[in-house]
């Protein structure tokens, strides 16, 4: 057993020995984080050579995220077969009805078509009348020709939710279609819900979030409208840009900032510097913190989270000095935060996200991947708390989930579960990828294990371990993979110091490869041998409890240890050690 491990599980801030993907030594030898100076990584499937470079040029500073960019745009937008049949049944109500109606599809459909992606999301923004009224339109003119209607349905106002307008869908050729009236909007003090009215198509545009957001595709004359005058520019040159003065719009809608910083990120953008300027204004942090829901907030981060460029999306939340916003926490945590404590979180999440392109995402399921991250983000929080109101102490990581955020609670309980099986798990990981018989460290597993054979206890340990954690054991050994301490050889080069992510990709396929050979995979499917009923015929009880629980657990350690026993063998072996111990008694 290394003789440091125990103290680096400890993770404490800006002492661990990490890979790190921002940390560097400064002349006093203290970490530095100089987080400006950093640019992420792109490509989620480039190759590990490739990777591994773009980490060692982060780490000097060679590049800059704030290159110009410019983005291949299309001339028009090229409508698939299925977009036809859609927009020709549109058209053909218009003509049935004699309808003076522009219709115009708005918002994310135009910019991703324009950048050549697909998009199945089609918005329609109709300039006189309610979007209800011209579904049933449409829906007419599809019974008269005897067409199908497939799906019809009214999403309701909610201005509570940020959602200020009454949205039609309806379902055409198996794709569900939003309809809804252009519209201005005026802001009252204090709130982020606007008093509505139908607007002009510029009005609309002007209203919108971003001016690549803000760009019409005309379905009665097939053109882009580009009515803010600059969306396509924008989009070419690649800027994240509001419409209308930033400040304002923030303030109008302060979901917006989150929303600015997500599409950045997910087109990996420039954030326009008036815009920052505005998002980091104490206004604008108030109004956010304030005027949103925890709700709205986490759907944002989530996205962010799930997306192909989480760390600059984290990033940007941190430089624009929005991140203790987010990331809200209770008013007093044990022990107190160390100052730019943020900045670590993002070095693990970078350092995780590196790790994951490395090994390969075969290895992780999509929901995996995910909450790794969060794992990773929220690493250094794993043993903070703070007391309830009844002054019990709960972990900080959950109050970030469950409040800051409003996530799911299953969220908060796998990340906080991967976060407590680290001190085993770098433990096994000691133990899994040493050639050595190295005995288990002097960590508290909670078992006690009877007649189990040293040359078995390994698989005991393991065993008992995964079946806690279950289809996330992946995600704990990575983690357990990111902190573990590497030797660095003081030969090497600067870069390779700091980069020992080579290292860790084969560390987590020893220990992967090792855990598989001891037949675990799924091992929290397997069936005891010997139920509870079983159990207290031979201790002579008429009830369950404690005792009864006692005995599950050494029978199953019995069954991990002897992976060929059979039922009668584990609870003869059951009789026998409680005969012993009756005789003793």
């Amino acid at each position: 057993m290394r003789p440091y491990l125990n103290a680096a599980i400890k993770l404490e801030p800006f002492r661990l020995l990490l890979s790190p993907i921002f940390l560097s030594s400064s002349s006093t030898g203290s970490p530095t984080f100089p987080l400006r100076n950093f640019q992420f990584p792109t490509e989620t499937r480039a190759p590990r050579h490739v990777i591994l470079r773009r980490c060692c040029c982060r780490a000097m500073g060679t590049s800059s995220p704030e290159a110009a960019v410019r983005v291949q745009v299309r001339d028009k937008i090229e409508l698939t077969e299925i977009e036809k049949k859609i927009f020709d049944r549109l058209l053909n109500t218009l003509r049935q009805f004699n309808l003076q109606t522009e219709l115009r599809v708005a918002g994310g459909w135009v910019r991703d078509k324009l950048l050549g992606k697909e998009c199945y999301d089609i918005d329609i923004a109709i300039d006189n009348m309610l979007g209800s009224e011209f579904v049933d339109k449409v829906r007419e003119y599809l019974l008269s020709t005897g067409e199908e209607v497939q799906g019809l349905g009214i999403i309701p106002r909610n201005p509570e939710q940020s959602k200020h307008l009454e949205t039609a869908r309806m379902r055409l050729f198996d794709l569900w279609i939003d309809f809804v009236n252009l519209r201005s909007e005026d802001y009252s003090e204090g709130s982020r819900i606007p008093t509505m009215k139908f607007g002009t198509a510029k009005e609309d545009a002007l209203r919108r979030d971003l001016t690549i957001n803000s760009l019409f595709y005309n379905i009665n004359t097939c053109l882009v409208e580009d009515l803010t005058g600059r969306g396509i520019e924008d989009l070419k040159t690649g800027k994240i840009v509001t419409p209308l003065p930033a400040k304002a719009t923030f303030l109008d809608d302060p979901l917006r900032v989150l929303r600015a910083i997500r599409f950045g990120a997910r087109f990996e953008f420039i954030l326009d510097e008036e815009l920052k300027a505005a998002a980091a204004c104490d206004d604008v942090k108030s109004a956010l913190a304030a005027k949103i829901s925890k709700e709205r907030i986490g759907t944002e981060i989530d996205l962010m989270i799930s997306g192909k460029h989480p760390v600059k999306a984290v990033t940007y939340i941190a430089d624009l000095t929005l991140f203790w916003v987010v990331f809200g926490l209770p008013p007093k945590v044990e022990p107190a935060m160390s100052e730019g404590c943020h900045k670590l979180c993002i070095a693990y999440l970078d350092a995780a996200w590196n790790l994951i392109q490395l090994i390969g995402h075969s290895f992780f399921t999509v929901e995996q991947r995910r909450l790794s991250l969060y794992a990773a983000l929220f690493l250094p929080f794993r043993n903070t708390t703070y007391k309830d109101e009844k002054g019990k102490k709960i972990p900080v990581v959950n109050f970030i989930f469950k409040d800051s955020l409003k996530q799911k609670s299953s969220d908060s309980e796998t990340v906080m579960k991967i976060h407590r099986s680290l001190e085993k798990f770098l433990n096994l990981v000691d133990l899994l990828s040493s050639n050595e018989d190295t005995r288990p460290a002097e960590v508290d597993w909670g078992l006690e294990l009877i007649d189990v054979p040293f040359s078995s206890k390994l698989r005991v340990l393991a065993g008992f371990l995964l079946r806690d954690i279950k289809d996330f054991w992946r995600v704990a050994l990575l983690i357990s993979t990111l902190i573990y301490p590497i030797n660095v050889d003081s030969s090497k080069d600067f870069l390779e110091k700091q980069y020992q992510l080579d290292k860790r990709i084969e560390l987590f396929k020893t220990v992967e490869d090792a855990i598989t050979k001891l037949g675990l995979e799924k091992i929290w499917d397997a069936k005891p041998l010997v139920g509870g009923k079983e159990i207290m015929s031979v201790l002579q009880l008429k009830s369950g409890g404690p005792l009864v629980r006692e005995w599950q657990q050494k029978l199953l350690a019995w069954q991990l240890a002897h992976p060929t026993g059979t039922a009668e063998e584990c609870l003869d072996w059951m009789k026998e050690t409680h005969a012993k111990r009756v005789r003793t008694v």
